[in-house]
């Protein structure tokens, strides 16, 4: 198949996405039974996205006109060990591969395992030459390559096993957003989504706020009380509870609206629903921090430009884009380089 081909077979997915709502809800119910934080809402909001911002032509044909991807590859079998936190989290990295010309040998993750298989049996069906491009498999164990996301224990086994081959090893890492204080309501809003979206379980949500040495919490909290649905969930409910009590029994200082604890804290991460906040002094030592914490931030939510820092909208932290690449990998220099 050429680049061209590989392409309009992408295109063809996201139409028939749109059109065969009747196949994807016995999947969305399936995945939902064996995985409650996948729940139908948060498939069609993934979906959703891929569509909109992986699967339309002119953003294909742009993001790849940016490498030298030859019409024809020595293919190579890239690993890709899938992680499973929010709905079809890898499949940029199975588009990846496939518009690179390289066949993929998929471990899926185990709390996600049928949407990514729904969508590859779709793109068989829109052109059979693109089967070869696929496989499954309950182990790697022949590949040329390989990219592998999990944890930062499971990161360390990666490296050590798959150090002989060329690799991409994702860890933890999470959002961030930085607050002025002039923040509308409608801007706080935005942040919630970026907060809460997915029960707040992507490398992409904000897990902390960086605020001024003066901020009033008030209206943020406010504010996002009006997620408090979340709290409708058993799984999360049960993770607030739990955080609750735990900050009570230990008479830690926190705040809460109901269905979101913010307590000051130096960490990144921050448990489930728990959002962890830190003060800063002015712009330059903000700079500062971030850029001493880059390996732990995915990305980085403001309403305005930070000199020295590249931040994105609130509204946008789970929205990414084909040259969003996690952990700041380009995942498809990677893949042409293969070759």
């Amino acid at each position: 198949m050429t680049l061209e081909d590989r392409i309009n077979v992408l295109v063809e997915l996201g139409h028939h996405i749109q059109t065969k709502e009747e196949e994807l809800q016995p999947i969305f119910r399936k995945t939902y039974l064996e995985n409650k934080w996948l729940t139908e809402n948060n498939c069609h909001k993934a979906l959703n996205g891929i569509v909109e911002h992986f699967l339309q032509k002119d953003k294909l044909l742009e993001w790849t006109k940016q490498y030298q991807i030859s019409d024809v590859v020595q293919k190579k079998n890239v690993g890709l060990i899938l992680a499973g936190n929010i709905p079809l989290v890898g499949f940029h990295d199975v588009l990846s591969v496939f518009v690179s010309g390289h066949n993929s040998n998929i471990k899926l993750s185990v709390k996600d395992k049928h949407l990514i298989p729904l969508l590859v049996k779709w793109m068989g069906a829109i052109n059979p030459d693109t089967k070869p491009y696929f496989s499954f498999v309950e182990k790697l164990t022949t590949y040329d390559a390989v990219i592998a996301t999990g944890s930062n224990n499971t990161a360390v086994h990666f490296e050590y096993y798959f150090k002989h081959v060329p690799n991409i090893i994702r860890r933890n890492r999470n959002g961030v957003a930085v607050i002025d204080g002039t923040e509308s309501k409608e801007t706080l809003l935005e942040l919630g989504n970026d907060v809460f979206d997915y029960f707040g379980l992507g490398c992409r949500n904000v897990s902390k706020l960086y605020v001024p040495e003066d901020y009033d919490f008030n209206f943020l909290m406010e504010t996002l009380h009006e997620f408090n649905e979340l709290v409708l969930h058993n799984k999360y409910k049960n993770n607030f509870d739990y955080n609750y009590a735990i900050f009570l029994l230990n008479q830690d200082p926190f705040l809460s609206n109901g269905c979101v604890i913010v307590k000051e804290t130096k960490d990144i991460a921050t448990r489930i629903a728990m959002l962890g906040y830190e003060y800063y002094e002015n712009e330059s030592s903000l700079t500062a921090e971030l850029t001493s914490r880059k390996d732990d931030i995915q990305c980085i939510v403001a309403q305005n430009e930070i000199e020295g820092l590249i931040t994105i909208q609130p509204g946008k932290a789970q929205q990414p884009h084909l040259s969003d690449y996690a952990d700041g990998v380009d995942t498809l220099s990677f893949l042409t380089g293969l070759n």
